[in-house]
């Protein structure tokens, strides 16, 4: 099994942060955000890794090099113009290959373990990880029904939770998309409508790292979580 890791994003709301650096290889603990990825990707027992690149993305690829120092085999996917989530799963699908694969956004920290024996659930396209709101994001993205598949929020509806930024993906899912720039969420709706889509409740610590602040106050648990250990 493949993963993906989406790191062609600009980073605006991360300010002069992202001027001359992508967001991907900002420090945590000393260490580039995807640094931190890779090396959870390989403990898990994970061997081949797709990157998706755009913004400075020459850095990215330099670090990262053919993924033999984390003992991964990684392939990169070069977008001119970014291209958005789906876009960019998207034009990577013949990297991928035709068995599922998960998708981790470079800028979350989630002490979740994704495993390359997970099974998406019979008939889905799709098994998203989904926490609780954060302040930033109170109203969530989709409710989660008691069957475990996902369904969109209605107005008022007070039981939705975030996506984390790691799902498990059938390419099934995109086939019938275009390719170009274009967005996770109207691919999702329409296989959510169909019943399609799952999603797996995850109570552990999750952060997005979407701003400065953010990733300030990351730095500030994990160092407190490591002097405690």
């Amino acid at each position: 099994m493949k993963v993906m890791i989406l790191a062609a994003g600009r980073g605006e709301r991360m300010g002069e942060l992202t001027r001359d650096v992508p967001k991907p290889m900002l420090s945590l603990l000393g260490e580039p955000l995807i640094g931190h990825q890779l090396q959870k990707i390989a403990v898990m027992g994970f061997t081949d890794v797709v990157i998706n690149v755009s913004y400075l993305g020459d850095q990215i690829q330099n670090y990262c090099g053919d993924g033999s120092r984390f003992g991964l085999s990684i392939q990169y996917s070069y977008e001119q113009n970014r291209l958005e989530t789906a876009g960019g799963i998207i034009q990577a699908l013949p990297m991928l290959g035709d068995a599922p694969f998960w998708v981790i956004n470079a800028d979350v920290w989630c002490d979740y373990q994704p495993f390359p024996w997970v099974r998406l659930p019979p008939d889905a396209l799709a098994s998203l990880i989904m926490v609780s709101n954060p302040s930033h994001h109170p109203s969530g993205d989709f409710g989660l029904n008691p069957n475990g598949s996902l369904r969109r929020l209605l107005e008022g509806d007070r039981f939705g939770f975030t996506y984390a930024g790691i799902g498990l993906f059938s390419p099934k899912l995109f086939q019938a998309w275009a390719p170009g720039a274009r967005p996770l969420r109207p691919v999702l709706e329409h296989a959510i409508d169909q019943g399609l889509v799952f999603g797996e409740r995850f109570r552990g610590a999750w952060c997005d790292i979407g701003t400065p602040e953010r990733l300030q106050d990351l730095e500030k648990s994990l160092s407190e979580r490591v002097s405690c250990d």
